[in-house]
């Protein structure tokens, strides 16, 4: 998602794959880190670049939307089956032609002449990244074994944390010194270096002989539903308003979720989404908690530098900078919260974390022509940052514990991709602040943050009622 750095369900990824012996360890992180910084990096650079990307191809604010939201529609729906086509294939060859799509996607995006390419290859850039971003996590997992594997996830971890404040600034460089295709150009050295490392010094596990079915029409049924929401929330949302056509997409995008359910309900055990999952309470909360935290949290990080490039005259690398102390606040404080959850289990963390994230957000009421940043938007982004590492580590934690072990991988998958989905349906709905100009962009602001502040509050809400004693209780 726009999302700067991993998500929860991306760090179960790498702790539920097997372990197995790597002949060049290092080199096989090194894969991992570079192939997973195409998906984390990508979304936080290309939100500086919104507005250059507007200004130069006359995209009114649903294109901007879109721009966003075609990267993120094929990455939320396909990611599952794309851990599914690595257990079929192989973990490396899925991985290698992910990279190798997300390079080609990143090509077209750097050479689009008009909205209609640029849209279909931010797509090819999505599909790249749902097949690469489960495969090098679970090469990463199946590389390493106990105390190393801990070790190596701890520095994808880092290595993830230091792109992710790198990132933007340097996207905002690219964009004020270059131009905004730049941004696109950057992703291809990452790629090809991620390609020959893979073929060079990654052992692919062995294939299981009776892999799981694919689900490819829950896959197919999941993109359609989501799409259709999608499209539906951005018009509605957008200066068009509630129209007929608008509220015909969002019935057809629940007719087909319903149609999915029916399918996954149907396929049991071999579904892309088991529904046995569900039948655990906490995990039902943790999926509500994930997809409203992260569904807040990917709209902040569209909306804040949007604001203040084209409210308030901020150049691409300023406001790049300005979300810099999410991924620093995360870095530090991260594993001590893992090591609170620990002691005192996820239920306590995971109410007070978003709490806290929410009044972070209604902190940003205070950024209001003429911006300070120091005054107005650095403390709400404080706040915010350390609302989130409070539950990050605890939702990790959570997820893996919430299921029986059979369901582990899948649990994991789906915690990402709700994630993902979260931002996606929270962009569509933020027509209002991408068609507003100048000083009139403050009020959709704000209300986009009460709205966020409202989520956030939901979320730490959902942990506290649904995910029980027995998760305050468990070591």
């Amino acid at each position: 998602m726009t999302w700067t750095t991993q998500t929860p369900g991306d760090l179960c990824i790498v702790r539920a794959a097997g372990g197995s012996r790597a002949d060049r360890p290092s080199l096989v992180l090194a894969t991992c880190i570079l192939a997973s910084s195409l998906a984390f990096v990508d979304g936080s650079v290309v939100n500086v670049g919104l507005p250059a990307i507007g200004a130069s191809l006359h995209g009114d604010a649903a294109d901007l939307q879109w721009v966003i939201n075609a990267y993120l529609l094929p990455l939320s729906a396909l990611l599952l089956l794309g851990g599914g086509l690595g257990d079929r294939f192989g973990r490396r060859d899925i991985l290698v032609f992910g990279v190798a799509l997300f390079a080609v996607g990143s090509t077209l995006c750097a050479v689009a002449q008009g909205l209609p390419l640029l849209l279909a290859a931010r797509g090819l850039q999505g599909i790249g990244a749902a097949l690469l971003l489960p495969n090098s996590l679970a090469v990463l997992g199946s590389a390493f074994s106990g105390a190393a594997r801990g070790r190596a996830v701890g520095t994808w971890s880092a290595a993830s944390s230091i792109t992710s404040a790198i990132g933007p600034v340097l996207g905002g460089w690219l964009i004020d010194a270059f131009g905004w295709r730049e941004i696109f150009l950057l992703n291809l050295p990452l790629a090809l270096a991620a390609i020959g490392l893979a073929l060079g010094f990654v052992r692919d596990a062995p294939r299981v002989e009776k892999a799981q079915p694919l689900d490819v029409w829950g896959a197919v049924l999941a993109t359609a539903s989501l799409a259709a929401l999608t499209w539906g929330l951005t018009v509605g949302g957008g200066r068009a308003g509630w129209s007929g056509m608008a509220l015909a997409a969002v019935a057809i995008g629940v007719v087909l979720a319903a149609i999915f359910l029916r399918v996954e309900k149907h396929r049991g055990e071999h579904a892309l989404m088991p529904l046995a999952m569900f039948g655990s309470r906490e995990f039902a909360g943790l999926t509500v908690l994930t997809f409203l935290l992260y569904g807040a949290f990917g709209a902040l990080l569209v909306l804040v530098p949007y604001v203040l490039i084209r409210g308030a005259g901020y150049a691409g690398t300023e406001a790049g900078a300005a979300l810099l102390p999410f991924p620093i606040v995360l870095a530090l404080t991260s594993r001590a919260m893992g090591g609170v959850a620990g002691r005192i289990g996820s239920r306590l963390p995971l109410t007070l974390g978003p709490l806290v994230v929410a009044a972070g957000f209604l902190l940003l009421l205070r950024t209001d022509t003429p911006v300070d940043y120091w005054s107005g938007v650095f403390p709400a982004i404080l706040t915010i940052a350390l609302g989130m590492s409070g539950a990050v580590a605890p939702l990790t934690t959570a997820v893996l514990a919430s299921v029986d072990a059979r369901h582990t991988g899948s649990a994991s998958g789906l915690n990402s991709a709700v994630a993902r989905s979260g931002g996606l349906v929270a962009i569509a709905l933020l027509g209002g602040v991408f068609a507003a100009r100048g000083g009139g962009l403050f009020v959709p602001f704000h209300i986009a943050a009460i709205a966020c502040a409202i989520a956030s509050f939901a979320a730490g809400s959902a942990a506290f009622v649904l995910l029980g004693k027995r998760a305050s209780s468990r070591r």
